[in-house]
């Protein structure tokens, strides 16, 4: 996210309607909760009542029918302390239920936008940091939505009955009871705000954290062949120490909120037990009615500890609403328009229109005003030193980035101008970096088509020349390829992502690279596949070994300015051009 979209975001107050949808699915059960919440809280104020019942009356009856009526009362008691029972376990069990329910809710929502949006987006973006919205932030959210509104009915229950209830007892002793809640209020409204910007503060260096760890362990194989475990370490102390003195901050308010509110608490007790003592001294208030006005000050002081607690759990859970909403609130750059079509009858003829393109936060052009047409079937190589736009024209193809000036033609139409995923439906994309997920043999190939049948698996994976050594594995196409298949060799993971597209079986083809990376014997095992895959399709080629782009039908040679040459290998040497200078840098002159 950039800087001016999070700053953006951060002047947005909260949305409370849409905060509050995240219920809708879940009204019955939310509202149950809240029942047997506000029906735990009446109980706590019940039981008080009996004990002020037996102590004033009871107590003064004759022994018999006293010990009768104290029996009747206890057995009373106990079946309110079982429905208690009963309250809290609802509330502990169906309420997290619902909690996790909402949690996997926001999971989703955000993990769906997240596909939604374009590189342009990833470009700018830390795994770890994205990782950490989408788990730490999430849970602390709905433990807000969870807690938040029965802690809230609770307390207001309790501190609304208790406060009546101790104004019915003795008005005077009641009043003096809530002189401190005003300046708790005011107190606590202090703190709030420094306490949700601190909260802020901790999740992005917590996300900075993770985005290091991220980064360290995926890069393990470099760090270790470098022995670089040392720099990492720094790296990571360095990030984790901002975290403790982020961390710091919010302890520092977090402990001046409790302590103040706590002693406050405790305040409104001493109050409460000098003024009973002047009263009773003068005679207005029944010395046995302070066993039972001290009971209703701790049901009346508990809802205020447990604001200072869900506080602490607001602010915590609002900054991770405030970051999950940062996310949700950033537009895909590159969606479908409201009248896009379904690519039909797929020829794959490309055209490039006049088409100049930069990158966003960069001003300098990578294409300027280029044009291009590549016939349906044809098979074209792109050729030029790192940085003229090989990469970043065939990425236009695809809609990965939408061109600033003129347009992408896919059979006639504008991609701008059909469904996304029709367009990437028609379009296979072999990298040199191969991806390839934790998983089995088969189901990263079955990536390429995913109500693919085993059989026609199995024929990709032939065409691409990887059944051989597929079946070399100890458990076939059931086999564990690893982290990013980590237990494959390049060419064998560039023969599965072959078949992934064989499977596929797309009309336009692009080749990243594809071979550049991979010793002479598993080029050749690779380029035959490529070769066996682009036949009767368009297929652009990025080629850095010119070797392998020799039987082309058409070289196109990039520069900063543009397409300098075009032609077929040998038009090209002929030319003592460009191409031919590279050429020659790669193979002397002692081949053509």
């Amino acid at each position: 996210m950039d800087k001016q979209k999070e700053k953006q975001t951060k002047t947005k107050s909260v949305d409370w309607g849409k905060f509050f949808s995240y219920y809708r699915p879940y009204r019955g059960m939310f509202a149950a909760d809240l029942i047997v919440a506000a029906l735990s809280a009446t109980i706590a104020l019940v039981i008080p009542l009996i004990v002020r019942y037996i102590t004033g009356t009871v107590i003064y009856y004759e022994p018999a029918q006293a010990l009768n009526t104290v029996l009747k009362l206890a057995a009373v008691m106990a079946a309110l302390i079982a429905l208690d029972f009963c309250c809290s376990y609802f509330i502990t069990y169906w309420g997290h239920m619902m909690g996790a329910k909402i949690e996997r809710d926001m999971r989703h929502e955000i993990f769906e936008h997240l596909q939604k949006l374009s590189f342009t987006f990833y470009d700018n973006q830390k795994t770890g940091q994205l990782m950490s919205r989408v788990t730490n932030d999430l849970f602390d959210i709905t433990e807000l939505l969870h807690h938040g509104p029965e802690d809230l009915l609770i307390s207001v229950v309790k501190f609304v009955g208790a406060f009546i209830i101790l104004l019915k007892i003795n008005w005077r002793l009641g009043l003096a009871a809530f002189a401190l809640i005003p300046v708790m209020a005011c107190y606590a409204y202090f703190y709030n705000g420094k306490m949700r910007r601190a909260y802020k503060t901790n999740r992005a260096r917590i996300a900075d954290v993770n985005a290091q760890i991220e980064d360290s362990l995926s890069g393990i194989r470099v760090v270790k062949s470098f022995a670089g475990e040392g720099v990492e370490i720094e790296k990571f102390d360095r990030g984790n120490e901002k975290f403790v003195e982020s961390k710091r901050n919010t302890y520092r308010y977090m402990a001046g909120y409790n302590s103040g509110l706590n002693a406050m608490t405790n305040l409104i007790t001493v109050i409460v037990v000098v003024a009973a003592a002047l009263l009773i001294t003068r005679g207005q208030f029944a010395a046995s009615d302070l066993v039972v006005f001290v009971l209703y000050i701790s049901t009346f002081t508990d809802p205020v500890k447990k604001l200072v607690s869900f506080t602490e759990q607001f602010q915590s859970g609002m900054s991770g609403y405030d970051r999950f909403r940062e996310v949700m609130d950033i537009m895909p750059d590159i969606e479908d328009k409201p009248d896009a079509v379904d690519l039909t009858d797929v020829r794959g003829d490309i055209t490039f229109d006049h088409v100049t393109f930069h990158y966003e936060g960069i001003q300098e052009n990578v294409l300027q005003n280029l044009s291009l047409h590549v016939k349906a079937g044809e098979y074209v190589a792109l050729v030029g030193t790192s940085g003229v736009g090989k990469s970043t024209l065939c990425s236009l193809i695809p809609r990965f980035y939408d061109v600033t000036e003129g347009a992408v033609l896919f059979d006639g139409k504008d991609v701008r101008d059909i469904h996304l995923k029709s367009l990437r439906r028609n379009i296979g994309i072999v990298q040199q970096d191969v991806y390839l997920f934790a998983g089995s043999v088969l189901e990263n190939i079955r990536y390429g088509k995913p109500d693919a049948s085993r059989e026609e698996i199995i024929e990709a994976a032939k065409n691409a020349n990887a059944h051989d050594f597929i079946m070399e594995l100890p458990e076939g196409y059931e086999t564990d390829i690893g982290q990013r298949g980590v237990k494959l060799s390049g060419g064998q993971k560039q023969r599965l992502s072959l078949a992934r597209v064989f499977l596929k079986n797309p009309p336009v083809l692009i080749f990243d690279e594809a071979t550049s990376a991979l010793d002479n014997e598993s080029e050749r095992v690779v380029q035959e596949s490529l070769e066996h895959l682009a036949k009767n399709r368009t297929t652009f080629v990025i080629a850095h070994r010119l070797s392998t782009i020799r039987n082309a039908q058409k070289i196109l040679v990039l520069t900063e300015e543009g397409i300098a040459e075009a032609g077929t290998h040998e038009e090209l040497l002929r030319k003592k051009g460009v191409y031919e200078k590279l050429y020659r840098m790669q193979f002397g002159d002692g081949e053509t």
